[in-house]
């Protein structure tokens, strides 16, 4: 998937001291994109929106945690 164009933003969850920076493009059709902010040109995770939901479910309800 090509992802020149996605607009990514920072996530909330990240943190503020440079570490734990997670961005997403929500912009995509049919996809949401995930990557390391670190590593703008590294590789991202494409998501189908249905996957994204679950992701966040299990981060916010605590079953995903680090």
């Amino acid at each position: 998937m090509d992802l020149t164009r996605a607009r990514w933003r920072k996530s909330s969850w990240s943190g503020g001291d440079g570490g734990e920076c997670v961005e997403i493009a929500a912009d995509l059709p049919g996809a949401v994109a995930v990557r390391d902010s670190k590593y703008p040109h590294g590789p991202a995770l494409v998501l189908t929106p249905g996957e994204w939901r679950a992701f966040v479910t299990g981060v916010r309800s605590g079953r995903l945690r680090h």
